[in-house]
C-alpha cells in the first residue's frame, strides 16, 4: 500500500535573500502555479467563511478553462461556513488535505478526515466546520452542474480514499493506477476527481490531447510534465491548469510514488451555439 500524505501550503513570505524567479507560467495552453509562490499576500477571503482564507488556483476563464473553479482552503479552529456555496446551481467536491472537519449535508453529518473526499450536488445545503484544535486544509473543487433532461441528479458520496482499492491501468503491472471515488459510467456526473498515482520510474507513455479540461493539484512526489511543446518539473504542492486538447504526459521521479488530484469534465454532449433562424 502507498505511503500517503497530502502536501498543503502554510503561507508566510519569502525573505529579502530570495530572488523572484521561480517555475509559475502562464501560456495559452496550460499554467503552473508552483507551491513556493502560494503565500500570504496571494490569499483570498470568501464571504461567510470565518477564520478561513484560500489559495485560488483556477477559475473559469474565457479562451482559457471555462467549466471549474478549484483552491485550496485553510480552515482555523473554530472556523467555516454555514454557508459557503452562494450558487444553487453548483456542484463541489471536497478533498481533505489535512486536519479534522465536520461537514453536514442536508441532514447528515460526516467527520473528514485526510484522504475524505466528499462530493456535493447542487441545490443540496450544507455546512463546513472545524471544531478540532489544529488547522485543517482542503482542495475545494467547484462546478456549474450541467443538467440533463431526464437523468436524476446524483447523490452526495462521503469516502476516504483509504477505503477504496486503486486501479491499475491496462498492461502497467500497478506502475500507474487509479482511485476513482464515482462509477465512470454513472452519466449523472458531469466531472470527475481522481487520483492517479504513479510509481518511481512509471509514464504516462503518449501525449493525450482531449477535450476534457484539467485540475492538477500534485499531492505527493515529484515528476516532469510534458505539455505542449515544453516538459515542466513539479512537485508536491504544485498545480497545474489545463485547457481543453493541451497535449500532456508525464513521468514520476524520485523515491517516492508520484501522486496527484485530478479534475476533468465529462458526459456531457458539447454545447452548439447557432443563430436561430
Amino acid at each position: 500500500m502507498t505511503n500517503k500524505t497530502y502536501f498543503y501550503p502554510t503561507g508566510g513570505l519569502p525573505t529579502q535573500k530570495n530572488i523572484a524567479s521561480d517555475r509559475s507560467v502562464f501560456k495559452t495552453a496550460y499554467a503552473v502555479i508552483p507551491q513556493t509562490v502560494m503565500k500570504d499576500i496571494v490569499v483570498s477571503y470568501f464571504p461567510f467563511w470565518e477564520r478561513t482564507r484560500a489559495w485560488v488556483l483556477a477559475r473559469p476563464m474565457s479562451g482559457f478553462a471555462e467549466t471549474f473553479s478549484q483552491s485550496i482552503v485553510e480552515i482555523l479552529p473554530k472556523g467555516g461556513s454555514d454557508k459557503p456555496e452562494l450558487d444553487s446551481g453548483a456542484e463541489c467536491v471536497i478533498f481533505v488535505l489535512d486536519g479534522k472537519l465536520e461537514l453536514t449535508i442536508v441532514d447528515k453529518n460526516y467527520i473528514l478526515l485526510p484522504g475524505s473526499y466528499a462530493f456535493i450536488p447542487p441545490n443540496k445545503p450544507w455546512t463546513i466546520f472545524n471544531k478540532s484544535n489544529e488547522p485543517a486544509r482542503i482542495q475545494w473543487i467547484r462546478k456549474i452542474y450541467n443538467v440533463v433532461e431526464g437523468l436524476e441528479l446524483p447523490q452526495p458520496i462521503v469516502v476516504n480514499e483509504n477505503d477504496l482499492e486503486p486501479i491499475a491501468m491496462p498492461d502497467t503491472n500497478g506502475v500507474w493506477s487509479t482511485t476513482r471515488f464515482v462509477d465512470p459510467f454513472d452519466l449523472r456526473h458531469d466531472m470527475h476527481v481522481n487520483i492517479v498515482s504513479i510509481k518511481p520510474g512509471g509514464v504516462i507513455p503518449f501525449m493525450e490531447t482531449h477535450v476534457m479540461e484539467h485540475g492538477i493539484y500534485v499531492l505527493q512526489g515529484k515528476g516532469v510534465y510534458h505539455l505542449n511543446e515544453d516538459s515542466v518539473e513539479v512537485e508536491a504542492g504544485d498545480f497545474l491548469w489545463l485547457r481543453a486538447f493541451c497535449p500532456q504526459a508525464c513521468y514520476a521521479g524520485g523515491q517516492e510514488t508520484f501522486r496527484y488530484l485530478l479534475y476533468k469534465d465529462v458526459n456531457r454532449h458539447m454545447p452548439l451555439k447557432i443563430k436561430a433562424l
